[in-house]
């Protein structure tokens, strides 16, 4: 199971994988800050760029935050960083 620390802009103009600030990867998505929109867009968002299932992915820390932890299950953290680097 592949964890990534994630540093999330809601209220973007578009929903798109930034680069890389170390080990931390920069989201930007539409939904605003309220009621779970921006984990529920940063989950869509994770699993169209990595074809994968949105209930394989999970956010684990930082739900109310900027900053986030995701896991991705049957992805390991190279992998996840090779497959986001693109």
């Amino acid at each position: 199971m592949g964890r990534l620390k994630l540093k999330v802009a809601p209220g973007s103009k578009r929903n798109a994988v930034g680069g890389w600030m170390g080990d931390t990867l920069k989201l930007q998505v539409q939904a605003p800050p309220e009621k779970g929109r921006a984990n529920e867009a940063v989950v869509a968002l994770l699993a169209a760029e990595l074809g994968c299932s949105k209930s394989a992915v999970q956010v684990v820390a930082g739900a109310t935050s900027r900053s986030k932890t995701v896991v991705v299950e049957d992805w390991s953290e190279a992998d996840l960083r090779r497959a986001l680097s693109s």
